[in-house]
């Protein structure tokens, strides 16, 4: 099993800028990527962006592009989104995945986070 927790997220102006966390604990060897995801009220789960664990190989949603940037410390297992130049469409509830995949229109996962806030005011 894998433990993964969020932390870092909070209040921020538009144009300002945020950096969530994602630690992972448990069975860390068995983790091959992991990705941010983010739910607004009332809209359905959208893919932020993904790193592979051993490689650091990114890709993200084309909302986020040139603005959000995932990075990872395999030796503390956490992984990190850097998000700059937030809008306040950005405002959503950020939850970390480990070891998911795209499934016949769904995500896939067995790990999740709690997920945490971030709420981005004009």
């Amino acid at each position: 099993q894998v433990q993964l927790v969020e932390s870092g997220g909070g209040s921020v102006q538009a144009g300002g800028s945020l950096r969530l966390s994602c630690a992972a604990s448990g069975r860390t060897s068995g983790i091959y990527n992991m990705a941010w995801f983010r739910q607004a009220p009332g809209k359905e789960r959208e893919f932020v962006g993904t790193i592979t664990w051993t490689r650091g190989l990114t890709n993200y949603g084309d909302s986020v592009k040139g603005r959000f940037t995932i990075s990872r410390d395999g030796a503390k297992n956490i992984m990190y989104l850097q998000m700059n130049s937030l809008k306040r469409e950005d405002t959503a509830v950020y939850y970390c995945a480990a070891n998911w995949l795209y499934d016949r229109g769904s995500y896939v996962t067995d790990y999740w986070g709690r997920g945490t806030q971030v709420t981005v005011s004009s």
